[in-house]
């Protein structure tokens, strides 16, 4: 088991490992200048997409930018450079651009195939803390990533260089999305399965109840029927139409119970005697978290969503909305 001193020597290891490495970034920042402008310029106008490659630590820090480009509105994919000496660069075209990352610019297998890079005629951009290299010698734009040492107590595993790295990589992105004026919506469109996507894309017609579900009955008919249409359906309440189809009113389980409190002889009662009018209802265009929003501002539990006529086309309960993660 730890004792009090040991813990405490490991948590301050951890948190001088942190500063040191937010060090190393505030440094990098200061080493941007208009060859980070040109880059994303470049990017910003590149015809094909943008390829990123590195080996080691450096090529995992480049699947991560690649991932952050291709979800914020710029095509991009990793190519590992071993990979491509045997073939991969067939994916490079003359219209693209390649991002290579190295911290000593000497990295064999990707020196190795830049003039092929060359010759395909991209235009390469350079991550490296060597500004003096062989890859900064033939990129066409080099991004300085050069810290003054990693958080390794050894200055070997890395640590202060990656994050230098990754930091860069997503500069270079969000700039680019704000070049490009890439909303939340179009972020939406590239994560549909994720919180943000389904807030931004999923409508109240994606997930209502309609058909035989939707309870409903005529103002005509008796309290004792709209009880039966409340109990058989499962969202505690029932819309009420007129005799054209369109919405007049609803009725809850809550408002039976206080019915019931408060009058006498009550079964002999219609629909329309006991109805609560202009329900608070949406369109089925509407976005669910829109819908959200109306129920917890309100109160309530259901929404009945109606066309343009007023006509009563499907329910949404807030148990629903609520397990869909909105």
């Amino acid at each position: 088991m730890n004792t009090p001193e040991s813990s405490t020597s490991i948590i301050e290891s951890g948190k001088r490992i942190i500063l040191q490495e937010a060090e190393s970034l505030r440094r990098v920042a200061t080493l941007l200048d208009d060859n980070f402008h040109t880059a994303v310029k470049l990017l910003g106008t590149c015809k094909g997409k943008i390829i990123i490659s590195g080996m080691g630590k450096s090529g995992i820090i480049g699947q991560k930018i690649a991932a952050t480009l291709t979800s914020t509105g710029t095509t991009a994919l990793f190519m590992h450079p071993a990979e491509a000496a045997h073939g991969d660069l067939g994916v490079v075209s003359k219209y693209d651009a390649v991002i290579c990352l190295s911290k000593s610019g000497m990295t064999e297998e990707l020196n190795f195939i830049l003039p092929a890079l060359k010759k395909i005629g991209v235009s390469i951009l350079a991550f490296t803390g060597n500004t003096r290299s062989y890859l900064a010698e033939k990129a066409d734009i080099v991004l300085d990533v050069s810290v003054e040492k990693e958080a390794c107590p050894f200055d070997l595993a890395p640590s202060s260089s990656t994050t230098a790295m990754l930091a860069m990589g997503d500069a270079l992105a969000l700039c680019l999305m704000e070049q490009k004026k890439f909303t939340h919506r179009d972020f939406a469109v590239t994560h549909p399965k994720g919180l943000l996507g389904r807030r931004l894309t999923m409508k109240a017609s994606d997930i209502m109840a309609t058909g035989d579900a939707l309870p409903l009955v005529s103002e005509s008919a008796l309290l004792t029927e709209l009880i039966l249409e409340i109990t058989t359906k499962r969202f505690g309440m029932s819309g009420i139409v007129d005799s054209t189809g369109q919405l007049s009113g609803i009725f809850t389980d809550g408002d039976l119970r206080r019915l019931i409190q408060g009058t006498g002889d009550f079964l002999s009662l219609t629909a329309a005697d006991v109805m609560l009018t202009e329900p608070k209802t949406v369109t089925p265009d509407i976005l669910a978290a829109d819908c959200l929003n109306i129920l917890e501002s309100h109160r309530i539990s259901q929404l009945l969503v109606c066309d343009e006529e007023n006509r009563p086309v499907g329910l949404l309960h807030i148990h629903d909305l609520v397990t869909l993660g909105l």
